[in-house]
């Protein structure tokens, strides 16, 4: 059925000011960092812009932004793969097996760090994985022996920081895929004589893969190019990644040319991962 031309003027109105504030605040910017990706140097002392392809072929020719990046990339597939491994049955219980108020309070548990401020979340884990911190004197006060845990500046450090900040997108995730699963289809396979890893195989995980790749890629797009973290709790040495070098180039060494090129570059290869994972998210949603 056709649309009304004043049904047509309803839904322009209605969906122009989402799209002008994304044009706005995403493609625009994106727009500029293209433009200084493309540069020679910043153009800041005012003189002509000098267009050249240096900064993407630094990226080829030095063995280290390579190395960076695939370290990042391992460092989201290690987060992302803990993420799922205690989401998925947290989100399992929240789903399946309590009710009422029980349920409201873990809920609360799960999204109450969406209510602190990303900076309080990092610098707390400071505090409790240092050396002579609480975690350390909480252990040594339980444990009949001395315990000498100082995480700081470690790369354990930095994966804990971030599965505590993106946890909670696989558990919501996936809780809205388990909240959807029939219940007699596995009251069904249990009569059937199923075990129970042939249920969870067969039928719950296939059923909830789109809110487990949907958490996923929530938790892998962001982590590889975090900063806030490895910063904080990795220190210099097993801090650095490719977020923390993009961040160098523009607050540090002020080469936001390179900054913007290195920035494409993992745009890009993120946008590759998403493309990889389209179609196991189009096959689990048949």
């Amino acid at each position: 059925m056709a649309l009304a031309r004043r049904d047509i003027v309803q839904i322009a109105g209605l969906i122009s000011p989402a799209y002008l504030w994304l044009t706005a605040a995403v493609f625009l910017p994106l727009s500029a960092m293209l433009y200084f990706s493309f540069l020679s140097s910043a153009p800041f002392d005012g003189s002509a812009p000098v267009f050249s392809l240096e900064h993407y072929q630094a990226f080829l020719d030095r063995p280290l932004y390579r190395g960076l990046l695939w370290k990042s990339i391992q460092l989201g597939l290690v987060v992302t793969v803990i993420c799922v491994l205690v989401g998925f049955p947290c989100a399992w219980v929240l789903a399946k097996m309590i009710r009422g108020r029980w349920r409201e309070a873990l809920f609360l548990l799960v999204i109450l760090p969406f209510w602190t401020n990303s900076l309080v979340r990092v610098f707390s884990w400071a505090i409790l994985l240092r050396g002579n911190g609480i975690l350390e004197r909480g252990l040594d006060a339980v444990l009949p022996f001395d315990v000498s845990l100082n995480l700081m500046f470690s790369y354990p450090a930095v994966v804990i920081g971030l599965v505590h900040s993106y946890l909670p997108y696989v558990i919501l995730t996936t809780y809205l895929s388990l909240q959807a699963l029939d219940d007699s289809l596995i009251e069904a396979a249990r009569s059937l004589g199923a075990r129970w890893g042939t249920i969870l195989w067969r039928i719950i995980l296939p059923l909830a893969a789109p809110g487990i790749i949907a958490g996923a890629v929530l938790v892998f797009v962001p982590v590889v190019g975090s900063v806030l973290e490895p910063r904080i709790l990795g220190g210099r040495a097993a801090g650095t990644f490719y977020g923390t070098v993009i961040e160098d180039q523009f607050t540090a060494v002020f080469n936001w040319p390179l900054g913007a090129a290195l920035s494409f570059i993992l745009l890009a290869v993120v946008l590759a991962c998403l493309a990889l994972t389209a179609p196991m998210l189009r096959k689990a949603q048949t």
